[in-house]
């Protein structure tokens, strides 16, 4: 038998076919599974992030943004490249953990510096206070010269101090790669402002 036989045989039979769609299957099962796992964690923040805008002074120009969409970008990266599984929270997601973001950003003129700081509320998926954790950096840059990227760098080192402080905390380590005890019931993250407040 020669390998042109071989081939056209395997072709007609259902083992070639089935070892192909088994082939092709196997990535869009496994991204399925995925998005059908909780999330390590899932991040909130305020509505009024994203439709009250801060204004950053200076003594002849202003600059005014909204702190949420840029938050939400630095956190996903952060939070991400750190935790594996992240989601925001845009409806009823559950997760892990869920962590309440809340940004702050200033500028002082005098110095030309920048200060970020990102306060996070951390829960559990079922909704126990884990701890509040504050991320704060500062960053020299002028606010007419790249300032969407001066606010974004100035929130991504704040939010990678916050993630080191988080780490700290061997409870939260357990609870994103081990998750909540089947015990529990897990609370959708809009549920994360009525929950206690944590310490």
């Amino acid at each position: 038998m020669n390998i042109q036989t071989v081939i056209k045989t395997l072709f007609k039979s259902v083992a070639l076919p089935t070892l192909m769609l088994g082939t092709l299957a196997s990535p869009a099962v496994a991204a399925v599974e995925q998005a059908s796992a909780p999330a390590n964690m899932v991040v909130y923040i305020a509505p009024a992030q994203y439709e009250h805008p801060i204004k950053l002074w200076h003594f002849y120009y202003s600059y005014w943004f909204e702190q949420g969409p840029v938050a939400e970008v630095v956190a996903e990266d952060v939070f991400g490249s750190e935790y594996g599984h992240v989601a925001m929270c845009t409806s009823n997601e559950a997760g892990n953990t869920l962590v309440w973001l809340k940004p702050s950003m200033f500028y002082n003129p005098h110095m030309t510096t920048y200060y970020g700081t990102v306060t996070a509320s951390v829960y559990s998926g079922s909704g126990k206070p884990l701890g509040t954790f504050v991320g704060e950096s500062q960053k020299n840059g002028f606010l007419d010269v790249a300032t969407n990227d001066q606010i974004k760098a100035t929130y991504k080192l704040a939010m990678q101090d916050l993630a080191a402080k988080m780490n700290a905390n061997p409870a939260f380590q357990q609870l994103v790669k081990q998750g909540i005890p089947d015990t529990e019931t897990r609370s959708p993250c809009t549920m994360v402002t009525m929950l206690p407040s944590t310490k």
